[in-house]
């Protein structure tokens, strides 16, 4: 076995002692000059890895040979681990996994949330640590075969037996595998305690012998029965469901005078469970699917109240204060007009749901700024063997009520004293994109949120381009004029198809025409990108443009990634970055210009602004350009 003494390709290996964990279930280490993330490893083991892929900023490897072992090493019960990157922890005791999911939330909620030592309770730890999950979406190779996709090689995985799905799932498996070349994607829904199942698309291979192509299954969650279709979301792990309803119904100390506002409500999984405990349930959900499931899984329930619409739209407007909300918004997390609204509505106790830590301590930070108190963070394994966590955040009215135009104040006071120097200007977003915020977050300087609230729409005559470096020129002056100091940051994205604008979806309807124009297509995306510094009125603007191809989508790909939500706020109704439909087959250019905040330009617009970046800066490896993503691809500066 030969070892590297430095890493220039695939195949190379390296001997090296791993430090800490990676965002994304990975150890990590440096060696020659790079980070280097390894798959199948744990901090404080000395290793040999194999590098599987060589990127600009960092290295993605593989552990090879352990030499020196963690004493929370186990070894995989399941044969495709490594192979398969679905599992990221199959290697470590449950016992491990459980602890060091309590520290990634602790240090999400200290480094994004800036929350000093939050209440973060143990992990409550799933009944079963295998054969937990009711839904699989796998990927159909061109035999016709079932598998799973490794996220660096790309290599496809053939699949006999999952070990994270139930029996139910599995046994539909057994009869769907080697037989449905005619599909690139299926999804498999099985009832883990009614018995129920849903297989989609509907397939003719003769050799299948369960029914495929149901439109919705029933699944049951602490004996309430639940009707999903199959475009609605539904929690995988149905028994930490009941456990995470069980500590918001506990938490919260529900009486039966409360009105409780459930928002992102989904098939009416909370609204359902914790009607029984209030006065009234008033419950807000965007996919029409959903509401239609939810008020058939309502019953005979009369407190129970549904409102079709976004929740950031319907909190603006809501015609009844609410005494308690519960928040469970999609990875993304919530927009931050629904945040501000929650924070002048004012209930008393808010529980926030989120699979996500780091979005979770983004909107945390907001909310506390706002006037309330984080009381408690209770994290549930909903998703064991993997490095995701759901956790439950309890919050109560605090001491200190700030309004929205002093919560932006604050946040700006806070951008300009934490992280940067005495005399460097803040920074602020003129944007509610969470893609963005999250960008920024991940950038690791410090910024206030201000979005600017103008119209998008396209003036006659002016290219895609143009229009988006138009925008985002006005939306950042138009925050600037509010400001005597501080750089401004605009932005504005669209989706550019034979020439011509594909802006955001006005309905679901207009999604679902979106998606199967662009599915299978090669087109564009353009982001306008402008920088204006407040105090003189200077002002750089640019757009970028870069070139994605999406796979072919599915009918009920179009309509499961509707019901995610995920549509609503993109231009294409796409977001290049969703984990469960991935939409992109290829792409060529700035990846985080696709996502719609170019990050790479965006650092040398803050240098020639005289920007001073905090001592020991650097561009974080996570959002850190390919080589093939040039600097910039379509400049157009304007320096006036």
């Amino acid at each position: 076995m030969e070892i590297s003494e430095r890493i220039k390709q695939q195949g190379d290996r390296a001997t090296l002692t791993l430090t800490s964990w990676g965002r994304l279930g990975e150890a990590m280490a440096e060696f020659d000059g790079q980070n280097v993330f390894v798959a199948g490893g744990i901090p404080g083991e000395r290793v040999v890895v194999e590098v599987v892929k060589v990127h600009r900023k960092y290295v993605s490897a593989k552990v090879v040979q352990v030499l020196e072992a963690s004493p929370d090493r186990v070894e995989p019960p399941c044969p495709y681990y490594g192979e398969c990157t679905g599992c990221q922890w199959q290697h470590l005791s449950y016992e491990a996994q459980l602890r060091i999911k309590r520290e990634k939330v602790f240090d999400a909620l200290q480094r994004v949330g800036d929350l000093v030592n939050p209440n973060v309770v143990a992990v409550n730890p799933s009944h079963d640590q295998y054969g937990y999950r009711n839904h699989a979406r796998f990927t159909i190779n061109k035999e016709g075969s079932l598998g799973f996709v490794n996220r660096e090689t790309r290599q496809f995985v053939r699949i006999e037996k999952c070990l994270l799905m139930h029996d139910g799932v599995n046994t539909l498996l057994e009869d769907l595998q080697d037989n449905c070349a005619e599909t690139t994607q299926l999804s498999i829904r099985a009832g883990k305690y009614s018995g129920d199942f849903l297989i989609q698309p509907y397939l003719v291979h003769p050799n299948i012998s369960v029914t495929t192509g149901q439109k919705k299954y029933t699944e049951s969650i602490d004996g309430q029965d639940f009707l999903v279709s199959s475009p609605s979301f539904f929690q995988v792990n149905v028994d930490q469901a009941a456990a995470a309803a069980s500590v918001v119904k506990d938490r919260l100390q529900l009486t039966a005078d409360d009105v409780l506002l459930d928002a992102y409500t989904g098939v009416g999984t909370f609204a359902i469970m914790l009607a029984p405990f209030v006065k009234k349930v008033i419950a807000v959900e965007e996919s029409s699917a959903a509401v239609a499931d939810a008020k058939q899984n309502a019953g005979d329930l009369d407190n129970l109240f549904f409102v079709l619409g976004r929740t950031e739209d319907v909190l603006r407007n809501l015609p009844e204060t609410p005494d308690v909300v519960v928040l469970d918004p999609p990875r993304s997390g919530c927009q931050i007009r629904a945040l501000e609204s929650l924070i002048e509505m004012a209930p008393s106790r808010v529980a926030y749901i989120s699979c996500d830590a780091e979005t979770l301590g983004r909107d945390l930070k907001v909310l506390c700024q706002g006037g309330y108190k984080l009381d408690e963070v209770a994290p549930l394994d909903m998703f064991p063997q993997t490095h995701h966590v759901e956790c439950v955040a309890l919050l109560s009215q605090g001491h200190q009520e700030l309004g929205v135009a002093e919560l932006a104040s604050e946040a700006e006071s806070e951008s300009s004293d934490v992280t940067t120097r005495q005399d460097t200007p803040g920074i602020t977003l003129a944007s509610a994109s969470p893609r963005r915020q999250e960008l920024m977050d991940i950038l690791g300087l410090s910024f206030a949120v201000t979005p600017a609230d103008l119209s998008e729409d396209p003036v006659a005559g002016e290219t895609p381009v143009e229009m988006v470096r138009r925008l985002s020129l006005e939306k950042a002056q138009a925050v600037a004029t509010n400001l005597d100091s501080g750089l401004v940051i605009g932005a504005d994205s669209t989706v550019v198809f034979e020439g011509q604008a594909v802006g955001k979806p006005v309905d679901d309807d207009d999604a679902r025409r979106m998606l199967h124009e662009l599915s299978g297509t090669t087109h564009h995306v353009s982001t306008g990108l402008t920088v204006v510094d407040a105090a003189s009125g200077r002002s750089i603007s640019d757009a970028m443009t870069s070139q994605i191809t999406l796979r072919h989508l599915t009918d009920q790909e179009i309509d499961a990634s509707i019901a995610s939500g995920v549509p609503r706020d993109k231009a294409g109704a796409y977001a290049v970055q969703d984990t469960e439909l991935r939409p992109a087959a290829d792409w060529e250019g700035c990846y985080n210009n696709i996502v719609g905040l170019p990050v790479c330009r965006l650092v040398e617009m803050l240098q020639e602004l005289g920007y001073q970046f905090p001592d020991g800066w650097s561009m974080p490896d996570d959002i850190a350009c390919d080589d093939e993503c040039p600097t910039v691809m379509a400049r157009q500066t304007d320096g006036t």
